[in-house]
């Protein structure tokens, strides 16, 4: 997607960590987590953890990105696009979960290099991106965004990068709502709740994507131009490839979809592509049958 040169992308609450080399420490085990990426093993990731305190941890330095202010400095730079993007995102949800009678929150987004200390435990980039309930923040390492094109095979491009964001979003949606709450059970599986818990969080990227180009800033400006259909190609590639069959296929030469916990390629696909047609409403994936799933 590409933003209007003049949008005012300032309102995106996004920080900058340094390098961080100490790792979050505390009392109890490693906190709930949800994760975009699946690890090496096909499950949870939590390999990039540590610790499990309550707090960040702290070292490094913090920059809240004051230089990202417009719409064009989006359009060059990946930080200042995931601030843009974060700022539409804001505007959409803000709007949009009042309807689904939920009080909305900002959710901060921590970019970062290598690790990175939270709530949920000390985290590198090996985690993949991911939302952390209990400081309700989203923390990103840029670098992943490359990993998509040159590990996974999609085919890049800014609207995938900006969908690896709003799925994340959608996890804070989710914590607001109560869902994450509700759904960890520690079932895997095609038709699991955290296969569900996924798809819908996909869905959700879908319908913020979809009503882009219709989100304002605080002047009225459009955010975001209208998406072209190789934009939305772009997305869906993302979404294909990090599906639970693809990742299994390429890595240990099968599929079992009871070890799945994201859902397939194809169901990644559709979900997104349902919340982009019929929005927000349209996204409850818990309803359906795991063969309508």
């Amino acid at each position: 997607m590409t933003f209007n040169d003049n949008a005012n992308i300032g309102g995106g609450r996004v920080s900058k960590r340094g390098r961080n080399t100490g790792i979050a420490v505390g009392g109890g085990g490693v906190g709930v987590i949800v994760l975009f990426l699946l690890s090496q093993v096909l499950g949870v990731d939590l390999s990039g953890l540590a610790g499990g305190g309550t707090q960040p941890a702290d070292g490094g330095s913090v920059s809240n990105l004051s230089e990202c202010t417009t719409g064009a400095q989006a359009n060059e730079d990946v930080e200042c696009r995931m601030k843009g993007a974060a700022a539409s995102l804001d505007v959409f949800w803000g709007e949009e979960l009042p309807t689904r009678g939920t009080e909305y929150q900002q959710p901060p987004v921590a970019l970062f290099t290598d690790s990175v200390g939270t709530a949920c435990g000390g985290a590198t980039s090996a985690t993949g991106p991911f939302y952390c309930p209990p400081d309700a923040t989203i923390y990103i390492d840029t670098a992943f965004f490359g990993d998509l094109r040159t590990r996974f095979g999609a085919s890049g491009g800014s609207l995938a990068e900006m969908y690896v964001l709003a799925h994340e979003w959608g996890h804070h949606i989710q914590n607001l709502e109560g869902t994450l709450a509700a759904s960890q059970d520690g079932q895997t599986g095609d038709g699991s709740a955290a296969v569900r818990v996924e798809l819908q969080a996909d869905c959700f990227a879908g319908a913020w994507a979809g009503a882009a180009s219709d989100t304002r800033d605080d002047g009225g400006v459009p955010f975001l131009k209208p998406i072209t259909e190789a934009q939305i190609q772009d997305a869906l590639s993302a979404a294909s490839a990090i599906g639970d069959d693809r990742i299994q296929e390429s890595m240990q030469g099968q599929v079992n979809p009871e070890a799945w916990t994201h859902g397939s390629s194809a169901q990644r696909q559709r979900w997104f592509q349902t919340g982009f047609t019929d929005g927000a409403g349209s996204c409850d994936t818990f309803a359906p049958t795991d063969t309508e799933l």
